[in-house]
């Protein structure tokens, strides 16, 4: 057994990094196939043809476990050499997702644990991502002596609060939505109430306590952010600092005629700021580098730690409308080289190794059969609502809405009863499961295929119901599930193959955000970093880049 998991590229300049981008480009141009490919059409164009019928018929016979670690680069020696060399290849492509030793590069870093004040309402995930993050961006705010934080995409402030009252640093906490903010504030209250009255029982004087400051905006923009710097100067002199975020967010609810502000300071005054995202979504991660906007353009802007996530909401346009405005691609070189990513890309890039090599043997077999059970609904209308699929139909989670159904019948008639009873009632077990066991269950071991069956119905019954169609009483589901079933082994193969390029589609596109800060030159220096544990964050990687003196 072997495991991919180093890289033999580097990307510390913008030639290593742009021969990494070509070296990706040039591996997957022949499984564009693979990329492209909807798997709710994998029965109705018989898909799992398009892959190597040696690769298939070797993977339909191995533990769902093998094929849970297939994006993470893991082998078997027993495989086709073909196949172990394209998962080997594919995974030395990857950019690796070990947490860095982040105390080795950056300047006086210390990840402070959090207490239970600040972090309540965090799951583990989230609180760990917080912690780091937190640390990171008050090193990177100190290196650059910058005087406030701009967290983009604050959410409920979790990061904001962090870094006002653990870390004392000025924060603007901004949000499309209104309602976060609203909530960031009376969070940030109820903090600054516990900490306020700790002080006071304990002596230890009345210490000014920073509270971050609210912004509601839907669009970031190097304008957005020297309004802010104006603002903040201007609260400053007229000293009512407490109000700036309701005059900020006044200042944006005015026309832009009307965002003129009284000429208070001297032109060379200014803040510093740094911009700070925790999964800024879409565009927004691209939208804090992006020239003409706010990193590159807005002078008042020393840093910024962009961690991205939601790839599939990335803007991309082809052609001569294409340039640093669009989510992908943003460097100069890949614009050029008009190299495109296309909608099925930018969502593959959405799957993470990290949380395929964990799933577990139960829910991989859960993924692979619900894919399975959409792609043989997909040829229920083809044949029977084909004016449906022109609108290429989404019909939600609803199949894993039924499973969670499926289980907590299980749970229920475990409690009710005796081990020897259940045989009696084989519908209220979980029909993915029944008989399986080992860890060693194989895509192709028997499940009860009247089970299958029946929950492949419901699950059309629910899908039709949910695209606002009723069943038409010729509707043979039994017929179509007859015919697509002999090739339902093959979805986790499959599925298994093209999720593996999720992780390179995922560095492409870094790497391109990564040359974009590159090809500024020597006034900007960036790296690209693993900050999270990626068994709690598996979108762990940061984009950290300072402006030069």
């Amino acid at each position: 057994m072997g495991d991919g998991n180093s890289s033999k590229y580097s990307c510390g300049s913008a030639s290593e990094t742009l021969e990494w981008i070509h070296a990706i480009h040039q591996f997957l141009t022949p499984y564009s196939f693979l990329i492209n490919a909807h798997v709710v059409n994998f029965f109705t164009d018989r898909l799992w043809e398009s892959v190597d019928k040696d690769w298939i018929d070797c993977l339909m016979n191995e533990p769902v476990h093998n094929l849970l670690q297939i994006p993470s680069g893991v082998v078997q020696d027993h495989w086709p050499p073909s196949l172990q060399q394209f998962v080997a290849t594919l995974s030395s492509l990857v950019l690796p997702r070990h947490q860095a030793e982040l105390q080795s590069i950056l300047p006086n870093i210390v990840i402070n644990s959090l207490d239970s004040v600040l972090t309540q309402g965090m799951n583990v995930k989230k609180k760990h991502e917080v912690e780091v993050l937190s640390a990171i961006v008050d090193s990177v705010a100190n290196s650059v002596r910058a005087d406030t934080i701009v967290d983009v995409g604050a959410g409920q402030g979790y990061l904001a609060q962090v870094l006002s009252f653990q870390y004392q640093l000025s924060v603007v906490a901004i949000d499309s939505c209104s309602h976060h903010g609203n909530i960031t504030n009376a969070r940030a209250e109820r903090i600054k109430k516990h900490y306020a009255a700790q002080m006071r029982k304990s002596g230890s004087g009345c210490r000014s306590l920073n509270v971050p400051k609210t912004v509601t905006c839907r669009v970031l923009s190097a304008d957005m952010l020297k309004t802010v710097n104006d603002m903040l100067l201007y609260e400053d002199d007229v000293q009512h600092p407490k109000q700036i975020g309701q005059s900020i967010s006044q200042l944006f609810h005015a026309s832009l005629d009307e965002r003129r502000l009284p000429s208070l300071c001297g032109v060379d005054n200014e803040y510093s700021l740094v911009l700070a995202g925790l999964h800024a979504c879409g565009d927004l991660s691209v939208t804090m580098l992006s020239k003409g906007r706010t990193f590159s353009e807005c002078k008042e802007v020393r840093a910024v730690v962009s961690i991205g996530c939601c790839y599939n909401l990335l803007s991309e346009e082809v052609g001569e409308n294409s340039g640093s405005r669009c989510g992908f691609p943003m460097s100069i070189a890949i614009q050029s080289a008009g190299l495109s990513l296309g909608k099925s890309s930018r969502d593959l890039a959405c799957q993470s190794a990290e949380r395929w090599r964990v799933m577990g043997k139960d829910a991989g077999l859960h993924n692979f059969e619900l894919h399975a059970f959409r792609a043989a609904f997909q040829m229920v209308l083809y044949r029977y609502h084909p004016e449906v699929l022109i609108t290429s139909p989404a019909i939600g989670r609803q199949g894993k809405a039924l499973r969670r159904q499926q289980q907590r019948r299980n749970l229920e008639s475990s409690l009710h009863h005796e081990k020897d009873d259940r045989a009696a009632f084989p519908l209220e077990k979980d029909s993915l499961f029944q008989g399986i066991s080992s860890d060693e269950t194989t895509i192709s071991d028997p499940i009860n295929s009247v089970d299958k069956y029946s929950l492949f119905e419901k699950f059309c019954k629910s899908g039709l119901s949910r695209l606002g169609l009723k069943p038409l009483p010729d509707i043979n589901f039994k017929e179509v599930w007859e015919e697509t079933a002999p090739f339902a082994e093959c979805i986790g193969p499959y599925w298994s193959l093209r999720a593996a390029l999720g992780p390179l589609l995922e560095t492409l596109i870094l790497l391109d955000r990564l040359l974009f800060l590159q090809e500024q030159g020597s006034s900007v220096e960036a790296v690209m970093l693993p900050i999270f544990n990626p068994a709690l964050s598996p979108r762990n990687v940061a984009i950290i880049a300072k402006k030069r003196n």
